[in-house]
This record gives structure tokens, C-alpha cells and sequence, in this order.
């Protein structure tokens, strides 16, 4: 009988989008929604943006990444799954915690779109003042 390889799994957030990460030993491959990848982030920021708790941490292409993404827009999903990413790797090492958290990337961004005020256009906006 096999041994079960071990997965591990965290969620990572920003403004209206979760992510949730399935992290597990392999050679790189990442799957977003059943997509691949470079398919899923179609600009390079946002690969090197998904990519980067790799970088710092050195674990490049030992992991798979299986991900499920919900809500918000694009670069909200890509800081989201970011930070998924890096949680996962804190499950799977302690020690890489210094470096995660100096780059960043275990902060969860609070920020979230102010909402719209009655009698305003927007949330600030208002319409221009007239004295007559």
C-alpha cells in the first residue's frame, strides 16, 4: 500500500475575494479553478505575483498548487491567492514565518471599497455646491 502524500491546505483573502489553497509536493504545476495557470492569470504581474512566497522562501517547483478562487476581480484574486499561498507554506514550515512576514505576505489587507452614502453620488462624491 502507498504511502498518502501529505496536503496541505489555507485560506487567503482580500477585499471581496477567497481563495483556497491545496498545497502539495511536486514539480510546480498550479491549477486555478480547473484551469491552468498562465491561462487563469493572464498578465505576468499577476503569475509573478501568485509566485512570489516561492521566491522568497525558495521552494520553487517543489510544490503543486490546487486552487479555488471566488469573488472580486482579478488582481483581488491574485493578492488573495498570494496570501493563501503563503499561509500554506507557514503549515508546511514554521521556519519560513521571518521571511513571509518581513516580505508581507502573511498580512491580511483589511482594505475593503467604502460604501455609498445616501444623498451623495458616491461614497464622497457629492454634486457640485451652487449658491443660487
Amino acid at each position: 500500500m502507498a504511502a498518502q502524500e501529505k496536503v496541505y491546505y489555507a485560506t487567503g483573502r482580500r477585499k471581496t475575494s477567497a481563495a483556497r489553497i491545496f498545497l502539495k509536493p511536486g514539480s510546480g504545476k498550479i491549477k486555478i479553478n480547473g484551469k491552468e495557470g498562465e491561462i487563469y492569470l493572464q498578465t505576468p504581474i499577476n503569475r509573478v505575483k501568485v509566485l512570489q512566497p516561492f521566491t522568497v522562501t525558495e521552494t520553487k517547483n517543489k510544490f503543486d498548487l490546487f486552487i479555488t478562487v471566488t469573488g472580486g476581480g482579478l488582481t483581488g484574486q491574485t493578492e488573495a491567492i498570494r496570501h493563501g499561498v503563503s499561509r500554506a507554506l507557514l503549515a508546511v514550515d514554521e521556519t519560513h514565518r521571518p521571511v513571509l512576514k518581513k516580505a508581507g505576505y502573511l498580512t491580511r489587507d483589511s482594505r475593503m471599497v467604502e460604501r455609498k452614502k445616501y444623498g451623495l453620488k458616491k461614497a464622497r462624491r457629492s454634486s457640485q455646491f451652487s449658491k443660487r
